[in-house]
Parts: structure tokens; C-alpha cells; sequence
């Protein structure tokens, strides 16, 4: 009898998109041509793009179905009213605004509430939130939980170490932190969840200093899965009822709809507050468009309002979770150390720990990524010192991340168990000869959000350095 791989996939495939895996020779020239930044490569040139979960799921029927009714009217349309509805429905939000993507929500958002010298404590910001924080002069703070640093495979590490929010508040004091976020799931701790009890404990902790409480709700649902399967007193509750508990200790919310809403762009801000609603419905009017379409069509409104309600489905979030941990199985046997336990819509291999002779400052994280496109043509993100390091003008030393990742993001509903097989087989012969990689070093970088531009070059063998 054959092991069951994952939850059988809950549809059928009704449309296919051809993908053409290029020579090595050829690998190997566009590697050189993008000077080693797999941003940079064309999705043509791909094989299995794992660079990403934002945007690149496939639709449903219905999905495509809604498309169709998209009323493109520039003000009052009847798109935005449904999709406020069912936003309204799960988060408890009275004042929804569209917006074209996350990073957008962010912007307007922290444009808003920030000042310069202001701290943004989150149990983990991911790229695009630390650097909207850090562009209006804040500071983005992470306090991870002490699991999170751990190789136990426990639930829960995405949760926000509670006690250090205490301390950093009264350390700050509340008039220089203006709110504090909870990304869940804990997508730069290797897609963690966070439990029920730790967001009412830090909305507890918030509240009583009067500081306002948000979420990047990115992956609300996927969260809410991991409370249904791993929080005692959740077992017998719908991952809706589940989600609109989580909401009802925040004061609002930012939301890329390109992961949860199940679309290829989109996203919206969910708040309470009447006043900060039209304070930044007069910014989003400047720089996304009118409050009822916020930068998107209405046929991409009417998606994104279909997703959000696929996407509270249990028997489609299984499958989801399954599949994610079903490729966490078969990278891990061909030789791959990854973050435990797997979360809900990535792998994250520890390039450290798999590349131990390649130091920090030679970027083992994207060594491996660069690799994984040579040898196969798959695309990865590097979640390590190039996403999250940096360089100090006064030393002139690298600033190293907490841990040198890859992440591997499975798009929704667009890959099968035999494209991810073909993901571990390239992964097996990598490991073979990974003890003759070699690192990179930076030609040209940006201030902020350097990986998506960055140029690097192949360290020479006279220029490594053992660790």
C-alpha cells in the first residue's frame, strides 16, 4: 500500500499552463546574466517557482466566475460593497479601504501613525513592513518568543515573547511606540502560527498601555488552522469562528489578499477608529485611488471577495498545510535541514546548518538558492543576511540575520506531490557536492529592500574564507 503523500487535493485541474525546464548551459547564462539575482531571472526561464506564495496561486471557478461581475464604475461600486461585506464579516471592522497590495497598506498606514523616532515592536516584521517602518523614520522591533529559536519541533513559535513587550513598552514608554503589530503567521520565523492565547495576551498588554493592537493578517487563515489542530478549546470550532476571535482583540488590520484572498493582487486596512479611517482615506486618495476601488479593478475585488471566503474552508486548508509539510518530509530525507515544525505556506531550509563552511558575510542563504536554480531551474528566496542584514558605514562589517534561510513559498493550488518530488530529487544532488559551494559577495545594493535588486558575484576560490 502506498504512503498517502497529503491530503488529496480538494478540486480538479481544469486548466494547465505549459513550463519548460532550460538546459544547464543556458541556467548557467542567465545566473551570469542577472548577476546572481533570481528577482532578476524571467518566469519563462523558471522551472518550479517557489520564490514566492504572494500573487501567484491559481483561482477557482467561482473566482473566475466573480471576475465577470466586476463593475469597473470609478466610485460606488457594487464590487467594493460585497467585498466590504465579507471583510466586515471576519474581522469586525466597521471602515474596510482596498488597496492594490500589502506593501500598500503599509505604506498608507504607517505614513499615518508614525513618527520619526517611533518604535513599531512585532513579534517578527517581514521585509516589506520593516522597510515602510524604517522609510517613515520608525524603528522596526522584533520580539520573537523564545521558542522561536529553538530546533524542537513545538507549535506556537511564531508567537510574540510577551514579557519583553512589557518591558520594551515601559523601556519606551506608549507615547513613542503608536501601535504593535502580530504578523501571523510569523512568516520570517519559518511560517509559524500564533496561538490564540498569546494575541489576547499581547492585545491585553497593548490595551492597558493604550497603544493600538494590529495584524498583518496576510495568512489569517492558515493561523486559524494551526488554533483548530493545535490549541486546546478550538478543536470543535469553524476556522471562521476562529478567525473572527483572533480579529476581536486587534483595533485593526493589514492585509495582503495575495496570499489568504486567494488572488493574484490586492489587499485592504480594517480598523475601528473613525478618525484614523479618514485620515488615511485622505493619503490613499492621493496615492492608490478613490476609497471604494483603492488601486485594484473591481474584477480583482470581486476575486479577492471569493477567495476570502473559499479560503475558510477546512478541507482546503488541510490540503494546503499537508502539502507544505509533505515537501518539509521529502526535503528533509534528501538531506535538507529545515525549520520544525513546517508552517502553512512554506519550507524553510537552514542554509547555515547545510552550508556550515560558507560565514555569514558570503551569504550561505543565497548560495543555496543560487544553486537550487543551477542545477534544476527552481526559484527560491533567500530569508537570511541579504534580506535581513545589512552593512554598517562605521565598521564596514556585514550585519548578519538571526539565521541564514531559503525559504521554498508554495503557491496555491498550482503545483502537484510530483513537481514537489522533482524539487526534493534536485535537492539530493545538490547535497552531494555541497561541501564545494561557495559563497557571494555584493557588487551593488540598495538601502532598503537590497534583495530584490541586488548584483553579486561568485566568491573566487583564493577569496574564501573558512568559517
Amino acid at each position: 500500500m502506498l504512503e498517502e503523500r497529503h491530503p488529496s487535493e480538494p478540486f480538479r485541474i481544469k486548466s494547465v499552463e505549459p513550463i519548460v525546464l532550460l538546459s544547464r548551459a543556458q541556467r548557467e547564462e542567465i545566473l551570469h546574466r542577472v548577476k546572481y539575482n533570481v528577482f532578476k531571472i524571467k518566469a519563462e526561464e523558471i522551472y518550479i517557482d517557489l520564490l514566492t506564495d504572494s500573487g501567484t496561486g491559481a483561482m477557482s471557478k467561482d473566482q473566475w466566475s466573480a471576475l465577470m461581475q466586476g463593475d469597473e464604475s470609478y466610485a460606488g461600486a457594487r464590487s467594493f460593497y460585497r467585498f466590504e461585506k465579507i471583510v466586515k464579516d471576519i474581522t469586525g471592522k466597521k471602515y474596510i479601504l482596498p488597496v492594490h497590495q500589502g506593501r500598500v497598506a503599509e505604506n498608507v498606514f504607517f505614513s499615518t501613525v508614525v513618527n520619526k523616532g517611533d518604535y513599531v515592536p512585532n513579534n517578527t516584521h517581514f521585509d516589506t513592513t520593516g522597510a515602510n517602518v524604517a522609510h517613515k523614520g520608525g524603528f522596526a522591533i522584533n520580539l520573537p518568543c523564545p521558542e522561536a529559536a529553538l530546533d524542537d519541533e513545538i507549535p506556537f513559535k511564531g508567537n510574540m515573547d510577551t514579557r519583553k513587550l512589557e518591558s520594551f513598552i515601559e523601556e519606551k514608554t506608549p507615547e513613542k511606540i503608536p501601535v504593535v503589530f502580530m504578523t501571523v503567521t510569523n512568516n520570517s520565523t519559518g511560517g509559524q502560527a500564533v496561538a490564540m492565547a498569546n494575541i489576547k495576551e499581547a492585545s491585553e498588554i497593548c490595551h492597558k498601555h493604550g497603544i493600538m493592537f494590529f495584524f498583518d493578517c496576510a495568512r489569517f487563515a492558515e493561523n486559524a488552522y494551526f488554533i483548530k489542530k493545535d490549541e486546546p478549546g478550538f478543536e470543535n470550532k469553524t476556522i471562521k469562528e476562529i478567525a473572527q476571535e483572533m480579529f476581536s482583540y486587534c483595533d485593526g488590520a493589514l492585509m495582503s489578499a495575495k496570499k489568504d484572498g486567494l488572488a493574484n493582487m490586492g489587499g485592504f486596512i480594517a480598523v475601528n477608529d473613525e478618525e484614523l479611517a479618514r485620515k488615511m482615506t485622505e493619503l490613499m486618495i492621493v496615492i492608490e485611488g478613490f476609497p471604494t476601488y483603492g488601486g485594484m479593478s473591481g474584477r480583482d475585488i470581486e476575486t479577492i471577495a471569493a477567495g476570502l471566503n473559499e479560503v475558510l474552508k477546512e478541507d482546503y486548508l488541510a490540503y494546503r498545510v499537508g502539502q507544505v509539510e509533505y515537501l518539509g518530509k521529502i526535503l528533509e530525507e534528501a538531506g535538507a535541514p529545515i525549520i520544525k515544525p513546517t508552517g502553512g505556506h512554506a519550507i524553510f531550509i537552514d542554509a547555515g546548518k547545510y552550508l556550515p563552511h560558507i560565514p555569514s558575510d558570503q551569504f550561505p542563504g543565497h548560495t543555496l538558492s543560487v544553486e537550487l536554480y543551477r542545477e534544476g531551474g527552481i526559484r527560491t528566496s533567500e530569508i537570511g543576511s541579504i534580506m535581513f542584514g545589512g552593512y554598517d558605514p562605521n565598521t564596514g562589517e556585514n550585519i548578519s540575520a538571526p539565521k541564514e534561510l531559503v525559504r521554498l513559498a508554495v503557491p496555491r493550488r498550482v503545483y502537484t506531490g510530483s513537481h514537489l518530488e522533482y524539487v526534493a530529487r534536485v535537492m539530493d544532488r545538490i547535497t552531494a557536492r555541497k561541501d564545494s559551494l561557495r559563497g557571494y559577495k555584493i557588487t551593488r545594493q540598495a538601502t532598503l529592500l537590497r534583495h530584490f535588486t541586488i548584483e553579486l558575484e561568485e566568491m573566487a576560490k583564493e577569496e574564501v574564507k573558512v568559517k
